[in-house]
């Protein structure tokens, strides 16, 4: 690996602990069939790349919901179906996270949405009593904000570009091979981030 400059990080699974299943179990429960083929940590359908790219709102997103899926369910009941994915956060990573901004630039590159951003932001004011993760990098990107997500190779550039930034001088790290892949061919430097590896493991 090449020397580099700068980070950026991906938050599920990576700074925040996820559990796709559990929001696969509560759809289920909702009388939802093959939740899989709608939303996954490696797939999104039409639906919600719409949302996680901020083409819709929520209000949208929760009456597109309905018709797709043919059922009749409330908002809260699909918000707190859609949220329960989130779990905490991994509070060592934040610790870490802290202790090297002093000797790299670091960024947030999220494949998210409204929903869940309220939901994780309030999860970190009662975890840790912060109220944004902006605390901890030089910038933070959400696909909901930015309008692209990973791993399309025009999300990095529009990253690279915006934060003035070079992709060769730039490490990636994300739990996604999906999303490795994608910030291979924008040219990054890449870290696929396994199971039960935490960012602070890492040597950076």
């Amino acid at each position: 690996m090449q020397k580099f400059k700068n980070i950026i990080f991906d938050l599920g699974g990576v700074i925040l602990d996820v559990d796709y299943n559990l929001t696969r179990i509560a759809f289920e429960k909702l009388g939802v069939i093959d939740f899989d083929e709608m939303y996954s940590q490696s797939n999104a359908d039409k639906l919600f790349q719409k949302l996680e790219t901020g083409e819709i709102t929520d209000d949208i997103f929760y009456k597109e919901f309905n018709r797709c899926t043919g059922l009749h369910l409330s908002d809260e009941e699909i918000r707190k179906a859609w949220n329960a994915m989130l779990l905490s956060f991994r509070e060592k990573s934040l610790q870490f996270l802290e202790r090297i901004r002093p000797k790299y630039k670091t960024y947030l590159l999220s494949n998210t949405n409204y929903v869940h951003i309220a939901a994780f932001k309030e999860t970190l004011h009662e975890q840790i009593g912060v109220k944004t993760l902006e605390e901890y990098f030089d910038q933070a990107f959400y696909s909901c904000e930015i309008g692209l997500r990973k791993p399309d190779p025009s999300c990095y550039d529009w990253v690279l570009k915006n934060v003035d930034i070079e992709a060769a001088e730039t490490l990636f790290i994300d739990d996604s091979l999906h999303n490795i892949e994608g910030a291979k061919k924008a040219g990054l430097q890449t870290i696929h981030l396994l199971p039960n590896v935490k960012i602070e493991d890492l040597g950076l």
